[in-house]
């Protein structure tokens, strides 16, 4: 064969074996779903095995929950605050059986802020619930969501439409405070007088809470254990009868909030419940970003699954609820957490003390609830009426 011969015929040949190749290869040809997941959500999930959750092999429950409230409090990059409250009252009001005061307080070194409180008429010292607002996409109200408001008619008015969507048309906390309890509730950043945020302005404040080396969602984790702390503070409480109440966004902040401190002595947690593999699911909500920069600390999945991080509570008494219809929190991965967390209770030896709830409806507090809610937390504090 000649040179030319050889030369073509090699040609031919390498071209062959790099079809061969071509044909062969394969590789990531789009990186991120619809759903806004990456293509290996799977591969990720799958590593997540939360090492620091209860297991039956623990056998110092008090050394894991000290391990598991320590590491919670890393992952939100920030830590406890022993700032002076230095608390005002700038106006208050009478509502028969209790008076509502709007006040001021040392929320943390950072931020001094507004507040509601409810106080029973009489001697105390009374039981006390601090109520965390919900999320809603609805950030000119907070703290209103929950306590009427007064000489401000637009909050008002707008509250009573929550109220009405939501609540049976009552504000619950001033239905606590009906039955004898103090009640305070507080904004988060971007709600209310400390707003106002968009939808869309999450993201944006989120990275720059990390671009200073910070955390959104762990700011909300620290002023909410500090908001609990506040109410205990107060000389019209009984220390020993502090609940945190909320409702969705906020029942994550209330649990949360009992696992950090021991402020918090009882918790009701109405519609936020769920585990990670269940709720990362296409379709979900918590796919869709926004509100979930307010409960997303970095790394807390490496070690802890969110009713790992509610079970730091125990042996405290903990009422939860969900929806059957409510389709942001799918009931199997609610009951799997409901499973999870009931087991650390028993562990504890404490089984009496946790209750878990299904409702027939979906994303609400409505009366009914609020009612035995209510009569629960009396059960809990050795209230009889």
């Amino acid at each position: 064969m000649g040179a030319c011969s050889k030369l073509v015929a090699g040609i031919m040949a390498m071209s062959a074996m790099g079809a061969g190749v071509a044909a062969d290869l394969d590789f990531q040809k789009s990186g991120v779903t619809k759903d806004n997941l990456p293509v290996m959500a799977a591969q990720i999930k799958s590593r997540l095995t939360f090492p620091l959750a209860w297991t039956p092999q623990v056998k110092d429950l008090a050394a894991w929950q000290k391990a598991g409230r320590a590491k919670l409090w890393e992952t939100t990059l920030h830590a406890p605050d022993k700032t002076p409250f230095d608390m005002q009252v700038l106006d208050e009001v009478d509502r028969g059986s209790y008076v509502a005061r709007k006040v001021i307080f040392n929320l943390t070194a950072d931020s001094r802020v507004t507040g509601l409180l409810l106080v029973p008429k009489g001697k105390g010292p009374f039981p006390a619930a601090i109520m965390y607002h919900d999320h809603g996409s609805k950030f000119d109200i907070g703290k209103e969501k929950w306590i009427a408001t007064w000489n401000d008619d637009a909050r008002l008015e707008s509250s009573k439409g929550w109220a009405k969507r939501f609540f049976t048309e009552r504000f619950p906390g001033d239905e606590l405070a009906k039955r004898g309890y103090v009640v305070f509730a507080h904004d988060a950043l971007g709600w209310g007088d400390r707003g106002t945020l968009t939808y869309d302005m999450q993201q944006a404040l989120a990275a720059n809470f990390a671009n200073m080396g910070s955390s959104l969602a762990g700011l909300m984790a620290q002023e909410d254990a500090r908001g609990a702390e506040f109410l205990a503070s107060l000389p019209e409480v009984n220390k020993k009868q502090v609940a945190a109440v909320g409702f969705s966004m906020g029942a994550f902040r209330a649990w949360q909030a009992a696992a950090l401190t021991d402020a918090v002595t009882a918790t009701v947690a109405v519609n936020w419940m769920g585990t990670a593999e269940g709720l990362m699911v296409p379709g979900n909500n918590q796919l869709r970003g926004g509100s979930a920069w307010q409960m997303t600390h970095p790394g807390l999945m490496r070690f802890l699954d969110y009713p790992d991080v509610a079970s730091l509570a125990a042996p405290k008494p903990m009422l939860i609820y969900a929806g059957e219809k409510d389709t942001l929190f799918p009931l199997e991965s609610v009951n799997a957490a409901f499973g999870k967390m009931s087991k650390v209770w028993g562990a504890w030896k404490a089984a009496d003390k946790f209750e878990s709830k299904v409702w027939a409806g979906g994303h609400v507090f409505e009366a009914e609830q609020q009612d035995y809610a209510y009569n629960w937390l009396d059960r809990q504090f050795g209230i009889r009426r």
